[in-house]
């Protein structure tokens, strides 16, 4: 296995922490570790108290599982692995694909979602969205990608980076694809509980579909990525194992001190989601604001979910890698060009989720005014 550079990863550990407005991100802002602590309810505050700082169960700890499965109808604990987010996509795509296999994959995403797979030797085709139809999947266009070699499709609903969410009739119908072929489905569901209306939430993949994998965690919907806490949901036994024994060569078993901070917040997941959600509203707001102000230079689909979306950059004089390089030079911005999802240099990223957002859309907002000005 030889994996190409990370390319957006490698552009957030050059800026993340250095840049002064990171209007890129896509987790919600992270909590203090005194804040979580005050929302434990006795018992898990008890486990906190009490913790030891010894090896902990390989799938994860029975209480934190019992409450993810919560989360879920019709799973069962057993069916629940913990794990770091990447490391469950990096141990999933190697017990799923193999050499000569065929994968169909959400595009433009997240590198490792289908970079894995390549890296594998199998031969993946991207399934991408119609932007002028608000980026729209089409699963009249995923039937048409489907090969008989094809051994997974893999799914990011809602989607990162576009903000797209389907309609209950596409995904229903993007699911009745895999179960007609009997094809295993790896659901990218991060930014799940996040929508901005309740009403839209689709059901997760492994509630819908028994050969369905759904990846979730506390990093993007809790502002807890420093965790590093994530999940699997597999309703397949024999498959479970074998991620189980595969991960025995990765982390082998998840930080105790987070799989109990994990519980706190999944425990107090309703009163976060709404401070979160609210913010989403208001930096969306001021963001529609701003896409209207400078509607020259952009055009852009509001995201119906999550924390992102994935504005057009119209001046064909300049690319957004220029134009993302400028902002953090001149304004101490960072947005993310979409040559980092290997989608062309029109489109960038940016993310909603961030308290500060408002002064690092002004501080943008300035530095085009000025930029058109001169």
């Amino acid at each position: 296995m030889r994996l190409d550079p990370f390319q957006l990863e490698r552009y957030f550990g050059q800026y993340e922490f250095s840049v002064e407005f990171p209007l890129a991100a896509s987790d919600c802002d992270g909590l203090s570790l005194a804040e979580l602590l005050s929302l434990a309810d006795v018992p898990t505050r008890n486990l906190w108290e009490t913790l030891q700082l010894g090896y902990t169960e390989t799938q994860g700890h029975p209480l934190l599982r019992r409450e993810i499965a919560g989360l879920y109808q019709g799973c069962e604990p057993d069916q629940v692995l913990v794990a770091a987010p990447e490391e469950l996509i990096f141990i999933a795509a190697n017990c799923l694909v193999r050499n000569g296999d065929h994968v169909v994959c959400t595009f433009p995403g997240y590198q490792s979602l289908y970079s894995i797979a390549e890296s594998l030797h199998a031969e993946v085709s991207r399934w991408e969205p119609d932007e002028a139809n608000g980026w729209r999947f089409d699963p009249e266009r995923l039937a048409q990608l489907i090969r008989p070699s094809t051994r997974l499709i893999v799914l990011n609903f809602p989607h990162n980076p576009t903000g797209c969410l389907p309609g209950f009739d596409d995904y229903e119908r993007i699911l009745e694809i895999a179960t007609t072929y009997g094809i295993t489905v790896l659901s990218d569901e991060m930014y799940r509980l996040l929508e901005r209306d309740e009403g839209d939430r689709l059901p997760a993949a492994v509630e819908l579909y028994e050969k369905a994998l759904s990846l979730s965690g506390v990093s993007k919907t809790l502002g807890l990525a420093g965790l590093r806490i994530g999940w699997l949901v597999v309703r397949d036994e024999r498959l479970m194992r074998r991620l189980i024994e595969l991960k025995d060569y990765t982390t082998i078993c998840s930080s105790a001190p987070s799989e109990i901070l994990a519980l706190i917040g999944l425990r107090a997941r309703q009163s976060i989601l709404v401070r979160h959600r609210e913010r989403i509203e208001r930096n969306l707001g001021l963001l529609g604001g701003f896409m209207a102000k400078y509607e020259p230079l952009f055009s852009w689909v509001p995201p119906r979910a999550g924390t992102v979306c994935f504005p057009r950059f119209k001046p064909a004089a300049l690319g957004t890698p220029e134009l993302c390089r400028m902002a953090l030079d001149e304004a101490g911005v960072m947005l993310a060009p979409s040559t980092l999802f290997d989608y062309g240099e029109r489109h960038l990223r940016i993310g909603v989720g961030r308290e500060n957002f408002p002064e690092g859309l002004l501080r943008l907002s300035t530095f085009l005014t000025s930029r058109r000005a001169g």
